[in-house]
Order: C-alpha cells, then sequence, then structure tokens
C-alpha cells in the first residue's frame, strides 16, 4: 500500500511539475511527455536489456498515467522488440491488422528512481533545446534590424551579448573605437545575420554596419518609418563618417530637415549613439552629377565633369575646400565614392581655372543657373 502511494504521488508530483513548466516557460505538455517517453524507454532498456517502444496514456483528471510497450503490427518484422507480424498478432486478437498498435501494461515501480534521473536530465535537455529553436525562430524575423540586449559578459576585446536567451558575440571589428562596455549594460546592437552552427545558433551582431545607422534613423525619424522621407543610400567607415542620401516622397517635405529634426535634436541623438561619428545628410538627385556634387558635403563643388563611358567624374572645388572634399585621410572623398557609385578625382580651382572660366562661360551661355555641372567633353584638365 505505501509503495502505491507513492506510486500515485509520484505521478501528481509529475503533472504538477508539467503545469508549471507549462506556465513558466509557454510549452506545451506534449514536449515534456515526449521526453519522458524517452527517458522510459531507456530507463526499460536498462532494466531489461530490451529497447521496447514506450507510449504513455495520461489522465490528467486523476493526475495519473499508465505506461505501456508498443508493438506495431507489420507485414515484415524487422525490429522484433518494436514491431510484430500480422500473425502473431492475430493469435492475440483476430481484429488486428496491419498499421495497429499492441500495447502491453509495463511495471514501472522497479525502475522509479532510474526514470526520475533520466527524466530530469533528458527534459532539461530538451527545454534548453527547444528554447534555443524558439529564440532562433523568433530571432530569424529580426534579421538586420536593431535590436535592445543586455551585455552578459566581457571576454577581453569581446563583449557577449544575450538576445532572447541566446549568447551573440560583438566582435572588435563590429565595435566602435569609443564603444566600452560593462556587464549588464543595455546596449543596442544590428543583427547581421544568424547562422547554425555545432552548438546551436550563432548570431552575428554590429554596431559599425552601415545598417546601425539607417535602423538608427527609423526609430529617431517619423517620416521615415511612414514613408515620406526615403534612405536612398548609406555608407560608412565607423567611427569617422556616415554618408546618407535622402529623398522625399511629398514635395511639401523637407528630407535633410526632417532627418535632422528641431535644432538638431533627432541626428544628435544618433550622433551620441555612435560616439560622436560625423554623419553627412545628403538630398537624393536623380542627375548622377548634382548627386556626386552634393555627395562631397560639406564641401562646396564649382564644378563636375563625367566621362560616362568609364562612370568616373572630375570634380573641381576652390582651394580652400580641397581637404574638407577629401576629408581626413580620404574618408569624405571614398564615401562620396561609395554613395554614387562613380570613380571621383578632385582638382584644386588654382590649377583649373582656365578650363573653369570657359566652362563656366558656355554654361552661362546654356542658362544654368546652378552650381556648374557638366557631361560633355571638356578635354584633358590636368
Amino acid at each position: 500500500m505505501a509503495k502505491k502511494n507513492s506510486t500515485i504521488q509520484s505521478q501528481a508530483d509529475f503533472f504538477d511539475a508539467l503545469s508549471c513548466l507549462e506556465t513558466e516557460k509557454d510549452i506545451p505538455k506534449d514536449v515534456y511527455i515526449a521526453a519522458l517517453e524517452e527517458a522510459l524507454t531507456s530507463a526499460y532498456k536498462k532494466q531489461y536489456g530490451v529497447a521496447k517502444s514506450i507510449k504513455i496514456l495520461l489522465t490528467p483528471e486523476t493526475q495519473s498515467f499508465r505506461v505501456y510497450s508498443c508493438q506495431k503490427v507489420v507485414e515484415a518484422v524487422e525490429n522484433r522488440e518494436t514491431e510484430i507480424s500480422l500473425e502473431d498478432a492475430r493469435l492475440i486478437d483476430k481484429k488486428y491488422k496491419v498499421g495497429d498498435e499492441i500495447l502491453e501494461p509495463v511495471e514501472t515501480g522497479g525502475f522509479g528512481r532510474v526514470v526520475a534521473q533520466m527524466a530530469k536530465q533528458i527534459i532539461t535537455q530538451k527545454l534548453r533545446t527547444l528554447e534555443s529553436e524558439m529564440a532562433y525562430s523568433e530571432l530569424a524575423e529580426k534579421e538586420e534590424e536593431l535590436v535592445t540586449c543586455v551585455v552578459h559578459r566581457v571576454d577581453g576585446k569581446n563583449v557577449c551579448v544575450e538576445i532572447q536567451k541566446l549568447e551573440a558575440v560583438l566582435y572588435p571589428k563590429d565595435q566602435l573605437p569609443n564603444d566600452k562596455f560593462k556587464v549588464g549594460d543595455k546596449i543596442k546592437v544590428f543583427v547581421r545575420g544568424i547562422k547554425t552552427g555545432m552548438h546551436g545558433p550563432q548570431v552575428l551582431v554590429s554596431r559599425t554596419a552601415p545598417g546601425f545607422i539607417k535602423r538608427l534613423f527609423e526609430l529617431e525619424v517619423p517620416e521615415i518609418s511612414t514613408g515620406v522621407v526615403v534612405i536612398k543610400g548609406i555608407v560608412r567607415e565607423a567611427g569617422l563618417r556616415t554618408k546618407m542620401a535622402v529623398y522625399a516622397t511629398d514635395s511639401g517635405v523637407d528630407p535633410v530637415g526632417a532627418c535632422v529634426g528641431n535644432r538638431g535634436a533627432r541626428v544628435n541623438s544618433i550622433i551620441s549613439e555612435v560616439g560622436g561619428e560625423k554623419i553627412d545628410i545628403i538630398p537624393w538627385h536623380e542627375d548622377p552629377l548634382e548627386f556626386i556634387a552634393r555627395a562631397l558635403l560639406p564641401a562646396k563643388v564649382v564644378m563636375v565633369e563625367a566621362k560616362e563611358d568609364e562612370h568616373a567624374a572630375t570634380v573641381v572645388v576652390m582651394d580652400d575646400q580641397l581637404s574638407l572634399a577629401i576629408g581626413r585621410e580620404g574618408v569624405n572623398a571614398r564615401l562620396a565614392a561609395k554613395l554614387t557609385g562613380w570613380k571621383i578625382d578632385i582638382k584644386p580651382y588654382s590649377t583649373m581655372k582656365n578650363k573653369v572660366k570657359e566652362a563656366t562661360e558656355r554654361a552661362e551661355q546654356m542658362g544654368s543657373d546652378n552650381f556648374d555641372v557638366f557631361d560633355e567633353d571638356l578635354g584633358e584638365l590636368d
């Protein structure tokens, strides 16, 4: 009687544990039942030296379950421990047909302790695997998105962050020069991608990718999230400079002004997030030469000459604008070239003035009222 009461109590405890896990983890009981079946199968083999299939029939109303060994009725038996021939099955009951399952009660009392230990290990492992799969599934929808995560560990120069119970590593190349993090910090990262590995899903995150800046602007500028302002292109050398081309679908909206915000509030918020990195917001233009001139902001361009067949342009700036146009270590010119997709050669006005004078006069005759942008052959400018 004491043994029976103990079995009943253990079954009740099992149901209570399942209910708690289902509530806490939001994982159906079926998952744990499958794990218990696996544990019982292992225990049965350990106890009796065979590996029969195990089936559990639950009765939630009475918080009890019965365990059965299971053999499937087949035409030709390949595994005698899990299958039975139709001929042998009909010796038990003539009603059996191929595909039916024959269940025999299994006495679990003799290996209850072994089952409990195995079930705990297997269910724990399955829980971890399932949580990882669920987190991966949820995070897969956030690929190329911005997420806020918590710094879990700092391992030398690598920063380990936790995103929806998955660990991701922010490697040095994905950190900004001024980034300094400690355990417990909440930080924003850009999910570059997710790939599966030997040890489960691996999340690739970055704070240096151009997408990081793009998503920050989408969060900060309502006009972008609603589609009134469109980001046409964005290039970046993290920690130094970002160039972003924007366009308004509504002619009454200033796309640059929307991104800058009142007294620079919006763009300054983003600059603060990226440690003071310079951000040039450029009005996009469908004319590539006009766009090239704008892409070299903050420098002012005097003239742009294009060589369409080479997809290259020569740009003339005033002498005092030359260093500004090129930028520190050439970063402004490089980013302008990446943003426009054109090769850009920058020349000072002092070495080009005669050619510029001739081109300006011709432009005046053509009625140009903008800064001088030319796409016809002006000859060698060197």
